[in-house]
């Protein structure tokens, strides 16, 4: 609806408003849920014709879910580095600039400012939780002006289907960087102030799909510079005595009861070995003779005797915290992230000295050389989406996905610069080829490149010029607690996709479910080749919504 100087327009989640270009994308008008999912839509805004540099809008909702209905306004983050010289065509623009994608609680009574000739959006969210009954629930969303007068409307009518998504399946983590909330707060590691912002950001983690945490046994070896140091994050206490070490694992039990809290299914125990090779131990602190000092680090052979030692004390204490607290079939392990195949010789070592004690546990990585599996190095891979063909042609079993910084052709990822619609794709290919986990290293790195220095989130969303923005955290800094992202909404969104796919697979079958996924397509799904458009993607997961919706009737 358009008012003598504001116009307003529905549309989906999907889409990205940017205040300086025309808003093309279809109006949004109906979709259809089920009874305990998450669901997403915009409204646009701009300001024709003011007289001042901008004027406040109240918002008014009405609508029979207007209890689990919340509104967000959608803000707009600088990115230098929107992508690389040689990224592929699929993406909105490379220049650098505003990008939408925080997502900032609004207060309706003080409302929203329409700045001239600028497009702006809601974020609105339905929350469901199932106890809605099914049927059309009409959403409408009011501007006013001060005097409380209409100046425009956008209403859509939401069907709530009678069924509900499966639980999850999906093994999902993105990897929690706590040094970086002691960082960004100035609050002291592991401190009372400290354990309550970790509760607030893990309960986000877990409210949009992330049911797997890094655990920081020892100070994580990850984004490190060689011979550089992150601040110490260690859950475990070691005293040393000579060659003899014992190990203290309170704060360990209370990570793990905050995450019980919160929800989280699993714990992935942090690397043992550092990133690029296993070459190395990760930072380790213990008090010695009433000290407390670092006795491993960048200047440790991770195949010498010494660590080798240390590590033959310590893994058999923490198996037994394990099976004390009942977390055998909820724990994780990592050897090193990213090895290439030089490093071979480094990670067989740490290898063998993990399977000696750990043998029972999975052991998970990302990496993306087949030889790493095939000589039984590892027994659960986690190959980039744009290195999996190889893993898929041989039948790897429980066989997980990532993306990082490196994929940026023609595979899905969720940089400022890209459609949603890229973003969510990875629900339905996840679900086609039986993907039993995701792995992301950046839920909130708020560092620059190799952890040499903080960054101001709202500032540098690009890790000072090193990823393309939208790489390295999902979520910002709230005063009190996480900003979320579009980027976070959206990814959840995939899947909520790929739940429903299960859902519909076990009404009609996985032939006819993968049958109508690809139906009209000139080409099979694969992780690179997939349709492009956000309308196809809303259109086919209506179609599976209504199959489903016939099915259960």
């Amino acid at each position: 609806m358009v008012s003598a100087w504001l116009e307003t327009k529905c549309v989906s989640s999907l889409a990205k408003v940017f205040p300086d270009e025309e808003l093309t994308c279809k109006p949004f008008s109906r979709a259809s849920v089920f009874k305990n999912e998450i669901f997403s839509f915009q409204v646009a805004y701009r300001a024709q014709h003011v007289t001042r540099a901008k004027r406040d809008l109240k918002v008014r909702m009405e609508s029979g879910l207007a209890h689990q209905i919340s509104i967000k306004s959608v803000g707009l983050a600088p990115s230098e580095l929107p992508c690389y010289p040689d990224q592929d065509e699929h993406i909105l623009r490379s220049a650098p600039g505003l990008y939408p994608d925080p997502l900032f609680p609004m207060d309706t009574n003080r409302g929203v400012h329409a700045i001239p000739q600028q497009w702006r959006s809601l974020w609105i969210t339905v929350a469901l939780d199932g106890s809605a009954e099914a049927g059309v629930y009409p959403i409408r969303i009011a501007f006013q002006d001060e005097s409380d007068s209409l100046l425009s409307e956008s209403t859509i009518e939401l069907e709530i289907i009678n069924a509900e998504l499966p639980k999850q399946k999906l093994l999902h983590t993105e990897w929690f960087h706590t040094d970086c909330l002691a960082t960004h707060y100035n609050v002291e590691m592991f401190g009372d102030a400290h354990w309550v912002l970790i509760e607030k950001y893990v309960s986000t983690a877990v409210q949009h799909g992330m049911n797997m945490l890094l655990t920081p046994l020892f100070t994580p070896p990850l984004d490190t510079k060689e011979g550089g140091e992150r601040p110490t994050v260690q859950l475990i206490d070691v005293e040393k005595q000579g060659d003899r070490y014992t190990f203290g694992f309170d704060q360990l039990k209370q990570w793990v009861e905050l995450g019980n809290r919160c929800g989280v299914q699993y714990f992935e125990f942090s690397h043992l070995f550092t990133q690029w090779g296993a070459k190395h131990a990760p930072k380790i602190l213990a008090t010695e003779d009433g000290k407390l000092t670092r006795i491993f680090g960048w200047e440790t052979d991770a195949a010498g005797e010494s660590y080798k030692g240390f590590l033959r004390q310590f893994l058999p204490a923490l198996v037994r915290f394990i099976e004390t607290n009942n977390l055998e079939s909820r724990s994780y392990f990592h050897i090193s992230d990213e090895p290439s195949i030089e490093h071979i010789p480094w990670y067989t070592s740490a290898s063998e000295i993990m399977k000696e004690y750990l043998g029972k546990f999975p052991m998970i990585d990302a990496l993306s050389d087949y030889t790493f599996y095939e000589q039984g190095l590892i027994s659960n891979p986690i190959p980039a989406n744009d290195h999996i063909e190889p893993f898929l042609a041989n039948g790897v079993e429980n066989l997980w996905t990532y993306y990082c910084c490196a994929q940026y052709k023609q595979v899905s990822n969720r940089f400022f610069s890209m459609p949603s619609a890229r973003n969510r794709m990875i629900g339905m290919q996840m679900y086609k080829f039986n993907i039993a986990g995701f792995l992301h290293w950046g839920y909130n790195f708020w560092y620059s490149q190799y952890s040499i220095a903080p960054i101001e989130p709202f500032e540098t969303t690009d890790a000072g010029c090193a990823f393309p923005s939208g790489d390295a955290f999902l979520v910002y800094p709230g005063l009190e607690g996480p900003i979320e992202s579009i980027r976070l909404k959206v990814f959840y969104e995939a899947l909520q996709d790929m739940r429903a796919l299960e859902l519909l697979e076990g009404l009609a079958g996985r032939a006819e479910t993968l049958k109508l996924l690809e139906e009209g397509l000139a080409n099979e799904i694969t992780f690179d080749v997939y349709p492009r458009d956000l309308d196809w993607l809303l259109s086919r997961r209506e179609r599976i919504n209504q199959t489903i919706k016939s099915l259960i009737k």
